[in-house]
């Protein structure tokens, strides 16, 4: 079979084919070898092709050039432009505040997630709920941040595996009242369901279950800002309830910053709760 040159696959084929992007060489020039974010811009000045970071923003740059996978935004970019910032820390939080708000065309990741998720224990039964309808930040007793209803119940059921709990006291399938129920008989649950153990040896075991994806509430009273120094450039980031607001080089700029938007951010909290709380970066708490 012969195909015709102007067939849609020939021309998809053809646009596959990876080329030394020569028309981006004089915006390698700036690229500095610090900590960073850079993007990669195409025709519109409102929607960035690729955002990301790295704390040698110039090495970084380069090795998409050596990449033939990456051929496509290559082709589409236009100007590679970047933002400095003291170290990794900010490089990260700075990426995927920038990655949320302007939906960057080639990135995957980081993206707003309207369904996250976690599990509250209400009574001896975990049930989903939403971060739309409850700030995790400050509601205590959650556990785990999930994609969706279907990966917390995943993880529930994972748990209830670890453990020999009963998958019909969590609510993952039907019980019938006084009757054992399937996974009793294959020893995989410890039989609280039928009287083998009592409810509240399985509640307890549950807990401590739980307690491995247990949530941390906000322990500050309001915003703070964490020290990060680097060779050349010191910033203040400043985080309220897991919210990254921005950074500045003079803490009295922090007044200048936003009040965080409502919701819960999934991302920020990632990154910053055990970092934060581990004692490596100075956390100055704000008036």
């Amino acid at each position: 079979m012969v195909r015709r040159a102007n067939s849609p696959r020939l021309e998809f084929e053809a646009a596959a084919v990876y080329e030394y992007p020569e028309h981006l060489r004089p915006w390698l020039d700036d690229l500095p070898r610090q900590p960073g974010v850079y993007v990669f811009q195409g025709e519109s000045d409102v929607m960035p092709l690729y955002i990301g970071k790295s704390v040698n923003i110039r090495t970084r740059v380069m090795s998409h050039f050596r990449t033939p996978d990456e051929a496509a935004l290559l082709r589409q970019s236009r100007r590679i432009t970047f933002t400095r910032t003291a170290g990794e820390l900010g490089a990260l939080l700075l990426e995927a505040r920038m990655i949320k708000e302007q939906q960057p065309l080639f990135n995957k990741r980081l993206r707003r997630n309207r369904q996250l998720c976690s599990l509250s224990l209400q009574g001896d039964i975990p049930q989903v709920v939403y971060a739309k309808d409850v700030d995790f930040s400050r509601q205590p007793g959650l556990y785990g941040l999930y994609a969706n209803r279907r990966a917390a119940l995943q993880i529930l059921q994972q748990l209830a595996d670890e453990h020999q709990l009963c998958y019909g006291l969590l609510g993952l399938e039907p019980l019938s009242k006084g009757r054992a129920c399937f996974r009793s008989a294959l020893k995989r649950c410890a039989g609280a369901c039928c009287g083998r153990e009592t409810h509240e040896d399985h509640h307890s075991r549950l807990l401590m279950a739980l307690e491995q994806v247990r949530l941390v509430c906000w322990p500050w009273k309001q915003a703070v800002a964490i020290v990060e120094s680097g060779p050349e450039l010191t910033q203040y980031h400043i985080i309220d309830h897991w919210f990254y607001l921005g950074s500045v080089e003079q803490l009295e700029q922090a007044r200048t910053l936003r009040q965080p938007p409502d919701g819960f951010d999934n991302d920020g909290y990632k990154i910053l709760c055990k970092l934060m709380l581990s004692g490596e970066y100075e956390v100055i708490e704000l008036d």
